[in-house]
Order: structure tokens, then sequence, then C-alpha cells
């Protein structure tokens, strides 16, 4: 689906932050949605996934660790929050409820090892990673361009979520790759104001944010991005009632100043 105004988006406010960036969204049946973009220069930047102590909004998670970047992570099952789809810490393998296969060799990761973030199919990476690995998905950007129909199951293979996470507009969260950096967003949606993207809208903007590789992260009322130390979007839930601070999520990836102490999970 073609978007509108996406080469150009129209900032809604100049943030003391030079890396966060505010924008409304026109959609091309006359909806509009909000987004924040975040840029984190590769130099400027280090990345790592992390398991939290125990299910928490992740502004809550981020001002008790010190931590002033940081976009949710990975999906998770109810109600002990633990993580749906692979994560490793320091090559070490998590607890976590796997996909259901064949999905669970398909679905995209994030796999980091020291500076370097590969975004890809599971398939695509080792088999036994070391670094950090952080599976969600769908992919929505590879080599340049979007990516489209089901290869990861997503619908065929919804029995381990709510619904179809890849039908409809809804808020949403995603992690890109461009040049020199890498792109953290979040939109808002469930309001009159804000109608949310569906996958397809939310890769056509990951590739106008100028991401050559992006995966889709958790979403729904879980989606959260705190970035200049503040949570920008604004999570709801399916009523349209916002969420005081966001809802509780199990894992997040977090962005570390070089030369700051990045977080780990045990």
């Amino acid at each position: 689906m073609a978007l509108r105004a996406l080469a150009a988006p129209t900032p809604l406010e100049s943030p003391r932050e030079q890396h966060v960036q505010t924008m409304r969204v026109e959609l091309s049946d006359g909806a509009a949605t909000t987004v924040y973009a975040a840029h984190y220069p590769v130099a400027e930047f280090t990345l790592s996934a992390t398991r939290l102590p125990r299910p928490a909004p992740l502004a809550a998670f981020c001002q008790e660790r010190g931590i002033d970047d940081a976009i949710v992570g990975g999906f998770y099952v109810r109600p002990q929050g633990t993580p749906l789809g692979e994560l490793r810490t320091r090559g070490v393998a998590r607890r976590f409820v796997p996909f259901d296969g064949p999905w669970d060799g398909r679905r995209a990761c994030v796999h980091i090892v020291g500076t370097e973030v590969r975004i890809a199919r599971r398939d695509a990476l080792p088999a036994q990673p070391v670094g950090d690995l952080l599976q969600a998905g769908p992919l929505l950007v590879r080599d340049g361009a979007v990516v489209s129909g089901d290869d990861e199951g997503f619908s065929a293979g919804a029995r381990q979520f709510d619904s179809d996470i890849t039908a409809g507009r809804y808020p949403r969260a995603a992690l890109g790759a461009g040049e020199g950096g890498l792109i953290a967003v979040a939109c808002d949606g469930r309001a009159p104001q804000d109608a949310g993207l569906t996958i397809a809208e939310l890769a056509e903007l990951m590739l106008a944010l100028g991401a050559g590789e992006a995966l889709n992260l958790d979403g729904g009322g879980s989606t959260s991005l705190v970035a200049g130390g503040q949570l920008r979007n604004r999570p709801r839930e399916s009523h349209g009632i916002d969420i005081a601070g966001g809802r509780a999520v199990s894992t997040a990836l977090v962005f570390t100043p070089r030369g700051g102490s990045a977080v780990t999970s045990g």
C-alpha cells in the first residue's frame, strides 16, 4: 500500500535530542498516525538484547537502570511473560518458548556480535550464534526492498498469538539498519486520530526512513520506545484507553552510548 508524506515527514516538535524525530504520516486512504523514529549512529551507540528480570513497563525498567534509549523486543507468552521466540545473550540460550515449526527456523531475528548488527531470517544466521540474538518478525525490509508474503507463517501459524498480527492497523514497533546506523521506530494507534499501521505500511515506512534491513518487533499495547530518557509513544489498549507508562514487556533492545556499560541479562 502506497503511503503519503513518507519521503518528507512533517515533524511535530523539535526535541532536545537531535536523534529523535516525531512525525505525522498520512496513509493512502486519508487516515493518519503518529510515528516516532530514533536514529543511532553505529559510531556512537552499541546495541544489546536483554531479558528483563521480571515483566515490567519498558519506561519503568529504563528509569530504574538509568537507560536513556531502548525499544520493546520480542513477543512473550502470558501470564508468566516467558519470551516467545529464540533469545540469546552473550551467546547463551535463555529460557524461551519456541515458535511452532517450521516457522521457528524462519522468523526474523536481530543478531548482535560486538558492534556488528544483522537483521535476517533465522535460517540465514549461525545455528549456534555467539553474541546476542532476539527473534521476532516478520522481516520487513531486505536488501533495500520491502518483503511481502507470509513466508514466516504469521498468518498460517497464528495459533501462538491472540490473532493474526499481520492483519489490520495497530500500534507497531520496528528496528531497522541503514547506512551508518540503526533506526528504532514506534507508531501510535487504536485512537481516532491515530490509525496505526499495517505490516505492509510499516515496511514502507522503514524503507522510507533509510532502512536497508528491518524487522517487526512486539506491537499492540506492548509498543514502547524510550528515547532521550522519555517514553515517546502512547501505548493503548484495544479499546483506545491509554496505558499509563506502557504495558509490561519481557525483552528489550537497548542502545548504549559507546564508552558506557551495556545492559546484560542473566
